[in-house]
């Protein structure tokens, strides 16, 4: 099973150094779902993780103090509010479209009130 938790890790690492070069992927998720795989999967692969670049610039000031830059913020809730929208846009069942508000609603409280912002 280690094997499938680091495997995972290299899936999510890959997806997050293309959200790093491309605007429209987030870093942060991918990195995130990369550190539990990671810590999950192996010890030493998990210090490797840590220790390189991506994790520190994107990751570390998280992990450490729960907070964000204001621009991370903006990149994740931008991407999430427009892929939620689209399913709003093409649900017709009433129930579908106010849990996705929901979402949303606890989304943007979480951001917001739980997560602080760095410069």
């Amino acid at each position: 099973m280690k094997i499938v938790y680091v495997g995972l890790g290299f899936l999510f690492l890959g997806l997050a150094v293309i959200g790093a070069t491309m605007p429209i992927l987030p870093t942060v998720p991918f990195l995130l779902l990369a550190s539990f795989f990671f810590a999950k999967g192996s010890d030493r692969v998990n210090r490797w993780f840590k220790s390189t670049g991506i994790y520190k610039k994107h990751l570390e000031s998280y992990i450490e103090s729960h907070s964000m830059t204001l621009k991370t913020k903006c990149k994740i809730l931008a991407l999430s509010t427009s892929m939620m929208m689209i399913g709003f846009y093409f649900s017709k069942i009433t129930s579908a479209r106010i849990i996705i508000l929901v979402l949303m609603a606890v989304q943007y409280y979480y951001f917001f009130f739980k997560i602080k912002t760095i410069r």
